[in-house]
C-alpha cells in the first residue's frame, strides 16, 4: 500500500545568498493590491533552503518545496533551478 503525502507549498524566488554550506537564502517576492489605497505594494520575505549539491548560486531563479525542519531555521529545499543567473561573477 503506497501512501500519498498531501500536497507540499511550493514557492519561486531568486537566490540572494548562497554562502553556507548546503544552503541558500531565496527572496521570494509577492504582489497585493493595498485595500485601501489601492496601490500595488511589493513585498518580499527571505527563506532559508537546504542545497544539498551547492547546485544553485546567487542570482539564480529557484523553485523550492516545504518539507520537515531540517535546523532551526531552514523548513525549505530547492527542487529545481528555473534559470541560471547571467554575468554574475563569484569572487573566492
Amino acid at each position: 500500500m503506497v501512501q500519498e503525502r498531501s500536497n507540499r507549498k511550493k514557492l519561486k524566488g531568486v537566490v540572494i545568498s548562497d554562502k553556507m554550506q548546503k544552503t541558500a537564502i531565496i527572496a521570494v517576492e509577492r504582489k497585493f493590491r493595498h485595500p485601501i489605497y489601492k496601490k500595488v505594494v511589493r513585498v518580499r520575505k527571505k527563506y532559508k533552503a537546504h542545497n544539498e549539491e551547492n547546485a544553485a548560486h546567487i542570482g539564480d531563479m529557484v523553485e523550492m518545496m516545504e518539507t520537515r525542519p531540517l535546523s532551526r531555521e531552514k523548513r525549505w529545499r530547492i527542487i529545481n533551478i528555473i534559470k541560471k543567473a547571467v554575468g554574475v561573477v563569484e569572487v573566492k
